[in-house]
């Protein structure tokens, strides 16, 4: 015969406020904190993303800083990174002084 499963009346209340709990925390987010976004990493996205890069740097004219290339290009500062290195492989972009510009 089977044991039918009984759950007491504080195990039930400890499993409701506990989900009461995650429910604040997920409303309590910001959306910049909460937002996971996927980053894909293969050859056509990284050119695409050195193609920004490139493309930033070009319409500036002057050398950028990561932040400011990812601000400019509107992109993470980890896709900027993926295209600097397509981009300093290929010979296209220096370092100048923390900066990055064209070569």
């Amino acid at each position: 015969m089977a044991e039918k499963k009984t759950t007491t009346k504080k195990a039930a209340e400890t499993k409701v406020a506990a989900e009461k709990k995650v429910a604040v925390k997920k409303t309590a987010c910001k959306k910049t904190t909460c937002k996971k976004a996927t980053l894909v990493i293969n050859a056509e996205n990284v050119g695409f993303k050195a193609g920004d890069v490139y493309q930033t740097l070009a319409t500036a004219g002057t050398a950028m800083t990561v932040a400011e290339i990812a601000k400019a290009a509107n992109i993470t500062t980890e896709e900027v990174l993926l295209g600097m290195g397509w981009l300093l492989k290929e010979g296209k972009v220096k370092d100048a002084e923390g900066k990055m510009v064209l070569a």
